[in-house]
């Protein structure tokens, strides 16, 4: 999520993933995949600056080595004991 402020001073968070495009006339106005718009008080070069660092922070912490190894996985047992067969069927 970014965090932008809409033009009364009050900040909101928005999923950059949604965003469809940046419109700057002269207001910034944000258009969401949906057709939401928002009007922020950021600049258009300051909306893609959060949504690249945010991209960026995606990566780099998709590509960290995990800090604990997986754990293992437990053993599967079956929940109902099942039926035996009498020997000899």
């Amino acid at each position: 999520m970014i965090t932008v402020t809409r033009l009364t001073g009050q900040p909101f968070a928005i999923n950059p993933d949604l965003i469809e495009r940046i419109e700057c006339t002269p207001d910034t106005i944000l258009v969401l995949m949906d057709g939401t718009r928002y009007l922020v008080a950021e600049t258009m070069p300051d909306v893609v600056a959060m949504v690249q660092e945010y991209r960026a922070g995606v990566i780099s912490r998709a590509l960290q080595p995990a800090e604990q190894p997986p754990a293992a996985r437990p053993e599967l047992r079956p929940v109902v004991p099942l039926p035996t067969r009498p020997q000899g069927e």
